[in-house]
């Protein structure tokens, strides 16, 4: 699939096949694209928390506040983004500029892991409904998670859904 295919048919997976494990290769495929994510100052202020098993189960049901994301119980991998702090010259731009480049970068990131798991074939789904000090317990993290990623095959019963987008002259202008 070329970036444009993966643009098209990339899309937010409810509905996971339990039965089917994620391949390790398939998941350093997916760390290796994170890996290669630009971030500001080439700072990477985040960390990726792999959660497998047991660990994936427990990070899922702390999705699911308020009956939130229960689809998650079926995702075989659950990716916990956790914010590091700034290289030194990024943290002086963002003072500088008032700007959050830390949140930029994990959005970056994001996108990298969930493009690279539809070209694997895999479903993906961001989530930011979540209970921080939880995940933060489950992984063993000392700093904030911003993120979590469910990482899976599809289910046989999940359909593509039709993308609800503004069109491009709403989007984008141009200016001379």
């Amino acid at each position: 699939m070329n970036f444009s295919e993966i643009a098209k048919n990339r899309q937010s997976c409810r509905s996971y096949d339990e039965s089917r494990a994620v391949e390790r290769g398939k998941i350093n495929a997916i760390l290796e694209s994170a890996r290669l994510a630009p971030s500001a100052c080439n700072g990477q202020p985040y960390h990726l928390t792999v959660c497998e098993g047991e660990s994936a189960k427990a990070v899922a049901k702390a999705t699911q506040g308020m009956g939130m994301n229960k689809f998650t119980s079926s995702a075989p991998v659950m990716l916990v983004i956790s914010e590091k702090p700034y290289v030194k010259s990024a943290a002086i731009g963002a003072k500088l500029k008032k700007n959050d480049y830390r949140s930029i970068d994990i959005g970056i990131v994001s996108a990298y892991i969930t493009a690279e798991a539809a070209a694997l074939g895999l479903g993906s789904c961001i989530l930011g409904w979540l209970d921080d000090a939880k995940i933060r317990d489950i992984c063993a993290l000392d700093a904030p998670v911003r993120l979590v990623i469910s990482i899976g095959y599809a289910a046989d019963d999940e359909k593509f859904r039709e993308k609800k987008r503004k069109n491009i002259e709403e989007l984008v202008s141009f200016k001379g």
